[in-house]
């Protein structure tokens, strides 16, 4: 199973981020490449503990879909409605520069996967607590889905 983790799977996501220009254009969903971008830099964020996420009220046990969603191999639902902190048209991060926005996306992608990690896993809105394994399998799969919106 792929994870950030693993060196390989990490540079196939950065090579795919190398196809996306402000131009890209999506496949389905709403965002711009721009936008995607940026909510996958504030995914980071939320990972690492540097931008607060409030639990979102779930009516189903979180580890049953915490291990579906990390281990399941089918590919995630588009359209599945993630925190407002994620949303960037609600509380996530507004584009800025774009190759800047790129930038800080591969930096904060090498500083949370960086060893030793400098920082304490927050619990996920949707998953609560995760392992460090969790959490690589889970920023893998969601570069993926982004990258995979905007055919790349």
């Amino acid at each position: 199973m792929k994870s950030l983790d693993n060196q390989q799977d990490r540079q196939e996501i950065v090579q795919r981020l190398k196809s996306v220009h402000p131009g890209s254009q999506r496949v389905w969903g709403r965002m711009s490449a721009h936008q995607m971008i940026c909510h996958l830099n504030d995914g980071f964020r939320i990972y690492m503990n540097e931008k607060p996420a409030k639990p979102v009220p779930v009516w189903y046990p979180r580890g049953v879909l915490r291990w579906f969603a990390l281990w399941v191999p089918i590919p995630w639902p588009r359209g599945f409605k993630g925190p407002p902190e994620l949303d960037q048209q609600i509380g996530g991060t507004p584009p800025a520069e774009f190759q800047s926005d790129m930038r800080q996306l591969h930096a904060l992608m090498a500083r949370c996967t960086a060893q030793p990690r400098d920082f304490e896993w927050q619990p996920h809105p949707h998953f609560g607590q995760m392992s460090t394994k969790e959490w690589m399998r889970l920023a893998y799969l969601h570069a993926d889905h982004h990258l995979r919106q905007f055919g790349a």
